[in-house]
């Protein structure tokens, strides 16, 4: 082992590098196992119940149903209290929700639409903005907070995605990047562990994680959604019919979801048939 490799070794063993900062700090929790590994090591060292942190998980309506039940899990096992958040196209854009009441058919995103009158896409990812980083931010403004660190869990093997806050109320921290966690090292945590997120892995991505049918995933997951869970895909179509467009030029989810159940399972014996890798649409 290298000296900087043993340097990382011991500040992931070391407790005390999972101190969080002084001040107000927002932990961000998409419902990854990511995400969910940086929420354990901080839990571990520190009083997450702490009014000064506020763990924060902004649901769009098309999590899977699995990412509901983990993030619930989540706050039971580790004892903290996690924030659900909505988006809402009301006055103040956001709504405060639990397990029991969270949007599971698309709500949030559909309404987000709607409202904007088109759909996002690899250009203009509003959907990101408006339904997971506003509503946490207005939320915390209304808590009385002007500043603040914002704990994401981007791990060291994606350090690329590790990026300064641009003219916003907060800092940006990633514990998990400078550590040197990496994707052996979060799957090797929940394998120990009695609960996990209950998607399958395929090399350290979860295919279905986060929105189901994002845009920003490649063909062959879309594919496999189709496949797998055809109702889930069907939602997707159904907003492009309504808003009379795609979420990708030249590309319909009618006419990828009809390819799919026409051709049937033999297309997923090659993985490059769907994935535009060329065109650098591969995302997961």
């Amino acid at each position: 082992m290298s000296d900087w490799q043993s340097c990382l070794a011991k500040l992931r063993d070391d407790p005390a590098f999972w101190s969080i900062p002084s001040g107000p700090l927002q932990i961000c929790l998409s419902g990854g196992r990511s995400s969910a590994y940086m929420l354990a090591q901080l839990a571990a060292a520190n009083d997450l119940t702490d009014p000064r942190v506020q763990i924060i998980f902004t649901n769009t309506g098309r999590e899977m149903p699995e990412t509901l039940e983990f993030v619930r899990d989540l706050g039971a096992h580790f004892g903290v209290p996690i924030v659900w958040l909505e988006y809402r196209p009301g006055a103040e854009q956001w709504e405060q929700v639990d397990f029991a009441t969270a949007s599971r058919e698309g709500e949030p995103f559909a309404d987000l639409v709607r409202k904007k009158k088109y759909l996002p896409n690899a250009v203009a990812r509003f959907c990101t903005a408006d339904l997971k980083v506003r509503p946490a931010k207005r939320y915390l403004v209304s808590l009385g907070w002007s500043r603040w660190t914002n704990a994401l869990g981007i791990r060291a093997d994606e350090a690329h995605r590790a990026k300064p806050a641009k003219k916003e109320r907060w800092e940006n921290w990633y514990p998990m990047a400078v550590a040197g966690t990496r994707k052996a090292d979060v799957a090797r945590f929940w394998a120990d562990m009695p609960f996990d997120l209950r998607l399958q892995a395929y090399q350290g991505k979860t295919p279905y994680g986060n929105c189901d049918g994002c845009f920003l995933k490649s063909e062959a997951t879309l594919a496999g959604l189709a496949r797998d869970f055809p109702d889930r895909a069907q939602w997707w179509q159904d907003l492009e019919t309504e808003m009379g467009a795609t979420f990708h030029k030249d590309k319909s989810r009618a006419d990828l979801n009809n390819f799919v159940q026409q051709q049937g399972d033999w297309l997923f014996d090659d993985e490059a048939l769907f994935c535009q890798a060329d065109g650098g649409e591969c995302h997961g």
